[in-house]
């Protein structure tokens, strides 16, 4: 995991606002991230987010390479290769999840011709899509009212993947793979249950079938 608070300081320090939004935020007439949703805004500069909010960062593990002895070897990010005249032209394709666990996340992916560019244009995309994600606790088995799961049944989709989270009493913690952990404890989501549909190996559309999920419990506030 990745804290991004001393990145996100430097990037505002020198931040110079191109939108309403972002003179209002750097001004001090927008103090919380929420002023923003409840007017519906759309969130056009990362900036906006480091100066709201203090976001921490996963990288999906998207890639792989053929390991010893046969098997995959996962990696960061995923390189696909493109035959020229001129040769091979490598693509480098990322998955990035942020968020700050107290109910916003976000995910972004992007394409770079090496790992850090990749990685960095998707944190900020992700910080453009961050939402904030309705917590609580919707299991009859509990019903403690916290915010430790989410309050009702969603479905999400990202291309043959579909996913179906449901709400689980305290202590069932997160019932899912290793990647999509990282998108619901950046979230603030401590137990919940699913079940995946499709082709759930090709991670890229897991992960984002699940943000799909989380974007549409908001319809329910």
């Amino acid at each position: 995991m990745v804290d991004e608070e001393t990145q996100g300081l430097e990037s505002i320090e020198s931040w110079i606002p191109r939108t309403k939004i972002g003179k209002d935020v750097l001004e001090g007439k927008i103090t919380s991230i929420d002023e923003i949703f409840e007017r519906g805004e759309k969130i056009k500069e990362p900036e906006i987010v480091d100066k709201l909010l203090k976001l921490k960062t996963e990288i999906i593990w998207i890639g792989g390479s053929p390991g010893k002895g046969g098997g995959i070897k996962r990696t960061p990010t995923r390189r696909t290769a493109r035959m020229h005249r001129s040769g091979r032209r490598y693509k480098i394709s990322s998955l990035v999840v942020v968020g700050n666990e107290d109910g916003y996340v976000g995910v972004g992916r992007s394409v770079g011709t090496t790992h850090q560019i990749a990685i960095e244009k998707a944190i900020k995309k992700a910080k453009l899509n961050i939402i904030p994600v309705l917590r609580g606790c919707g299991s009859w088995r509990c019903r403690c009212n916290e915010l430790h799961s989410i309050k009702r049944k969603t479905e999400g989709k990202a291309g043959s993947v579909r996913i179906v989270l449901m709400p689980a009493p305290r202590g069932s913690g997160l019932v899912c793979s290793e990647e999509l952990k990282k998108l619901f404890m950046l979230a603030g989501i401590k137990d919940i249950l699913t079940k995946s549909f499709g082709k759930t190996k090709t991670r890229f559309n897991h992960v984002l079938a699940a943000f799909d999920a989380l974007k549409k419990l908001n319809a329910s506030r």
